[in-house]
C-alpha cells in the first residue's frame, strides 16, 4: 500500500485549496496552467502558502491542462511540458512529508461536449502518463460531471499504473448527478471502477456539501473526500467573487468529518486562510468508521400525463400524415395568420409547425401562437425550439412552459446564427446543440431536469429532428442523422426537395433506419423565386427544364400558379411512393397553395388505401 493510503487508515488529511482563484485575483490574463511555464515562482509560492497553512497534500497546477482546453490559448502542443513543469514546481515547494497529487480535470462539463469518450480517454492518458512518470504520489481526477467518463478513465488508469486514485464527481444538485443517478450510488460505481478515495468537489459550498454527504454511505475498500467551494458564487462590481467565510468553512469541516470524510480540501474561492481554519478545526479528530445515512426522499411521480391525442410519430407510422409549416408574423396584426390556421384546421391537417425566429429574424413567439392554437383549434401545434436564443436555464424553463400548456410536439434545432439575420450583432448562445436539447427533453420525459432533480411529474415530448438532404454528399448527412437518432429524436422533417430523384435518393439512403420521415415540399411561386432558390439557397438546384418552364409563364400569375402546383403534385406522388409523411411548407403565407396540395395528397392516398382494401 502507498504511504498516502496507509496514512489515511487512521488519520484525517487536509488538502490545499484553489490555485486559479489566487492567480485570477492577482491579474491572471491567460489560463492558470500556463503559469507553470511562464511564472513558476508564483505557482510555487501558492503551494508553499498552502503547506504553511497546514495542507498535508497539494495538487499540481494542471486541472485544465488537457489538449482541448489548452487549444483556446494556443498551448495544446505543450501538454506534456506543462504537466512536467507542474510536478517539478510542486516538488520544489513540498516538505518531506507533503503528498503531491497530479490533478486531471474532466472534459465533459455542464455544457454539452461532442468529444467521443475514446478521444477523451486518449488525451487523459497522456496527462496521467506524464504525471506518473514525473513522480506524483497519486492521481486526482476532479470536477467530473459525467459518471461514465470518470469510471472509464479510472479503469484505464488502474490497468496501467499501481498508484492511488482520488476520484471526485461534481453535482449540480445535492442528491443527484445530472443524469438522475443518486450521488451515493454513483460513488459506489466509482469505487467499483478502482478508485481508492471517492468524493465530491466544486459547485457547492460547505453547507450543501454536508447535506450531500449526509446521504452518502462509507464506501467499502475506499475512503471519502470532499473539496467544497468557498460559498455560492456572487457578483460584485461586475466581478465574480465568493464569500469571505474562512472561519465558517472550518466549522463545517467538522461536520463533514463526522459524515465520514477523511480527505478534505477546498475548491473554487478557497484560500490558504480556509485551509488554516480546516486544519485547526479537524486537529485531533479521528476518522469515522460507522455512520447513520439519511435516506433520500424521492419525489418523482411515475404516473405519466396521458397524451390527449395520438402523437405524430404514431400517426405517421400507421397512415399518411400531413404537417404544414406556417410562420408567425413579424408584426402584431395576426388576423390573417389565425384565419389561415382556421383553414388548416378545417382541412384536418395533422399538425402546424411553427418556426422559432427562422433565419435569425424576429417573429411573434411561436409558443404564444401555439398556446392560442391549443385554446381555439383542434390542429396540433408543432413548436420549433432553437438553441441559438436561450441558455440552459432558458431552454429548460421553455420546455417546462410548453409542457404546462400541453404542447408536446417539438422540433429541436441548433438554429441559424444571428449574423445571417437582420440583427447580425445579436448574441448566439448555443449552450447545447439540437442533440443536447433532445437529451434534455428526454430527461424531462423521465421526470428529471438537467441537475438531476425531480420534476415531480413526467413530460410527454415527442421530439422531431431536422434533416437537410440538399447536400453534396448525402452519406455524410445521413451519418449526422444517425447521431441525432442516437440522441433520442423520434422522427425527422426534411428541408424542401425539388426533384423526384432526390426523394428516391433520400429513401435509399435512410431505409435502414427505423424512423419516420416527413418529406418537405415547398411550391415555387414565381420565376424570380425559382432563380433565388436555384442560385442563392445552398444545396438547392432546379433543373434547366423547370427554370425554363417558369420563365415561359413568368408574366402570367395564373399559369405560374398552375405550373407550381402541377410540379408540387408530381413530387407529392413520389413522396407517397416511399414515405407516409408529407411536410408542406407554406410559401409567403400563400395558404391556398398548401390547402390544394394537402387536398391532393389526401385524395391520392385515400384512393390507394381503397384499392388495397
Amino acid at each position: 500500500m502507498s504511504q498516502l493510503l496507509d496514512k489515511l487508515k487512521s488519520n484525517i488529511l487536509v488538502a490545499d485549496g484553489a490555485i486559479g482563484t489566487i492567480l485570477y485575483s492577482e491579474g491572471l490574463d491567460t489560463c492558470p496552467e500556463a503559469y507553470n511555464l511562464n511564472h513558476p515562482d508564483k505557482v510555487e509560492r501558492i503551494h508553499r502558502t498552502y503547506i504553511e497553512a497546514g495542507a498535508d497534500i497539494i495538487q499540481t497546477n494542471t486541472y485544465g491542462a488537457n489538449f482541448e482546453k489548452l487549444k483556446a490559448f494556443g498551448l495544446e502542443h505543450r501538454v506534456k511540458d506543462i504537466h512536467q513543469a507542474a510536478v517539478q514546481i510542486a516538488k520544489k515547494a513540498a516538505n518531506d512529508d507533503t503528498f503531491i497529487l497530479g490533478t486531471v480535470g474532466g472534459f465533459r462539463g455542464i455544457k454539452q461536449e461532442d468529444l467521443e469518450l475514446s478521444s477523451i480517454q486518449y488525451h487523459t492518458e497522456i496527462q496521467v502518463e506524464t504525471l506518473v512518470n514525473a513522480g506524483v504520489d497519486g492521481i486526482l481526477f476532479e470536477t467530473y460531471y459525467d459518471l461514465q467518463e470518470l469510471t472509464n478513465i479510472i479503469e484505464a488508469t488502474k490497468r496501467k499504473y499501481d498508484i492511488p486514485i482520488i476520484a471526485q464527481l461534481t453535482a449540480l444538485n445535492t442528491n443527484y448527478l445530472r443524469d438522475g443517478t443518486e450521488i451515493n450510488h454513483a460513488l459506489q460505481q466509482v469505487t467499483s471502477s478502482g478508485a481508492d478515495i471517492v468524493g465530491l468537489n466544486c459547485h457547492h459550498g460547505p453547507h450543501h456539501m454536508q447535506q450531500s454527504f449526509s446521504h452518502i454511505e462509507l464506501p467499502e475498500g475506499a475512503y471519502l473526500s470532499c473539496y467544497p467551494n468557498a460559498s455560492l458564487l456572487d457578483i460584485e462590481n461586475s466581478q465574480f467573487k465568493y464569500s469571505d467565510n474562512a472561519s465558517y468553512f472550518g466549522k463545517v469541516a467538522k461536520q463533514l468529518i463526522n459524515e465520514g470524510v477523511r480527505l478534505i480540501g477546498g475548491c473554487c474561492g478557497t484560500t490558504p486562510e480556509h485551509i488554516q481554519y480546516i486544519k485547526s478545526s479537524v486537529a485531533g479528530l479521528n476518522p469515522v468508521t460507522q455512520k447513520d445515512v439519511i435516506p433520500i426522499t424521492k419525489y418523482i411521480n411515475n404516473t405519466e400525463k396521458e397524451p390527449k391525442k395520438q402523437n405524430l410519430k404514431s400517426k405517421v407510422e400507421n397512415r399518411p400524415t400531413i404537417i404544414v409549416e406556417l410562420d408567425t408574423p413579424k408584426h402584431l396584426d395576426t388576423e390573417t395568420f389565425f384565419r389561415n390556421i382556421k383553414k388548416l384546421d378545417d382541412a384536418q391537417i395533422d399538425a402546424v409547425t411553427l418556426a422559432d425566429n427562422s433565419l435569425a429574424t424576429v417573429r411573434i413567439s411561436n409558443v404564444a401562437a401555439a398556446s392560442i392554437i391549443k385554446q381555439r383549434y383542434d390542429i396540433e401545434p408543432l413548436v420549433h425550439i432553437t438553441c441559438r436564443d436561450r441558455n440552459l436555464i432558458g431552454l429548460q424553463s421553455h420546455l417546462l412552459g410548453l409542457s404546462l400548456l400541453d404542447i408536446n410536439e417539438i422540433l429541436t434545432i441548433t438554429g441559424d446564427p444571428s449574423k445571417i439575420g437582420h440583427l447580425p450583432g445579436a448574441t448566439n448562445v448555443y449552450d447545447v446543440n439540437s442533440k443536447g436539447l433532445t437529451e434534455i427533453a428526454l430527461r424531462f420525459n423521465q421526470g428529471i431536469n438537467t441537475d438531476g432533480d425531480a420534476l415531480k411529474t413526467k413530460t410527454n415530448f415527442n421530439i422531431a429532428g431536422a434533416f437537410d438532404p440538399n447536400v453534396r454528399k448525402l452519406d455524410g448527412a445521413v451519418r449526422r442523422l444517425e447521431k441525432k437518432l442516437e440522441s433520442g429524436m423520434h422522427y425527422f422533417i426534411t428541408q424542401p426537395v425539388y426533384s423526384k430523384e432526390k426523394i428516391k435518393e433520400v429513401y435509399e439512403a435512410t431505409k435502414h433506419l427505423d424512423v419516420p420521415f416527413f418529406i418537405g415540399i415547398m411550391p415555387v411561386t414565381s420565376y424570380n423565386n425559382a432563380l433565388f432558390l436555384h442560385n442563392e439557397v445552398p444545396g438547392i438546384k432546379l433543373s434547366d427544364e423547370i427554370l425554363e418552364q417558369f420563365e415561359a409563364v413568368k408574366d402570367d400569375k395564373a399559369k405560374t400558379k398552375a405550373l407550381s402546383l402541377k410540379l408540387s403534385k408530381e413530387l407529392i406522388d413520389t413522396v407517397h411512393e416511399y414515405f407516409n409523411g408529407l411536410y408542406l411548407i407554406t410559401p409567403f403565407q400563400k395558404v391556398d397553395y398548401t390547402l390544394e396540395l394537402a387536398n391532393y395528397s389526401k385524395t391520392i392516398t385515400s384512393t390507394k388505401q381503397e384499392a388495397i382494401l
